[in-house]
């Protein structure tokens, strides 16, 4: 599954890799994007184009009497994402790009206390895309709520090391063809290639604040293919975690 990503890529870089049009808001870089937050997504758009637009995560369905199962909705299971209710209806005509440079996966081996969250991202630092699904809420009182939930698949054989479930990652060949409504997009349903990636173990994850600074701090470089040795040398430039990030905050605040 995908619980947590971050997206820090600057936007013109974004517009460049996912081919939108529009207005360029301005994107802080986020270290640690959660469910039921709103974050960008890349859509067709009425012209035929594509659009950036920000969206909630966490799908809530056009038939939900409350936009609270979105929480439950953050991933669509690719072996049923067609025929499941929830989200049958967008999978056939709202699919979209969700953009990231980065995402989390907590091993599912070991005691609780003692996994710690593994960062994945593009061997080049690059962006990359999310295979996602969008979906429309109108409440009764008025209004409008855009939702959305990644797909994900099946872990391959060497990134089940860390977790049985991966986030569905498409090459950029197939952007068109996901965005596409008339296109048939089951055989993009698949696990990204292992050497996609590389990944990083990284001290426990605050979940208090800290979204526009690195919400953990890495321990070790590591590859989905091989793991380095528990002395490997910590990477340069360690970032702030969270934690300290806040206490910054708080003191700032106190500042007369």
């Amino acid at each position: 599954m995908c619980g947590r990503f971050a997206l820090t890529t600057p936007i013109e870089v974004l517009r460049q890799a996912f081919g939108f049009v529009g207005p360029a808001p301005n994107l802080p870089a986020r270290w640690n994007i959660a469910p039921t937050q709103s974050t960008p997504v890349i859509r067709r758009a009425e012209s035929g184009g594509r659009e950036l637009a920000a969206l909630r995560w966490g799908l809530v369905p056009y038939w939900a009497d409350s936009p609270s199962i979105g929480a439950k909705m953050i991933n669509a299971r690719a072996e049923t994402v067609a025929e499941k209710p929830a989200f049958r209806a967008a999978f056939k005509a709202r699919r979209c790009l969700v953009p990231a440079d980065g995402f989390y996966e907590w091993p599912t081996r070991g005691d609780l206390a003692s996994r710690q969250p593994v960062l994945f991202r593009r061997r080049d630092g690059g962006p990359f895309a999310f295979a996602g699904l969008w979906e429309r809420w109108v409440p009764a009182a008025g209004g409008l709520i855009e939702s959305f939930a990644i797909v994900s698949t099946a872990a391959n054989e060497i990134m089940a090391q860390y977790h049985e479930r991966v986030p569905v990652v498409l090459a950029p060949g197939d952007y068109a063809a996901w965005l596409d409504p008339a296109a048939d997009a089951r055989a993009l349903l698949k696990a990204p290639p292992s050497d996609w990636f590389s990944a990083a173990a990284f001290q426990p994850m605050s979940t208090t604040c800290g979204m526009t600074t690195p919400a953990v701090s890495p321990r070790r470089s590591t590859s989905p293919r091989r793991r380095r040795s528990r002395h490997a040398s910590r990477a340069p430039g360690r970032p702030t975690t969270v934690s300290r990030a806040c206490s910054n905050a708080r003191k700032r605040r106190a500042a007369p």
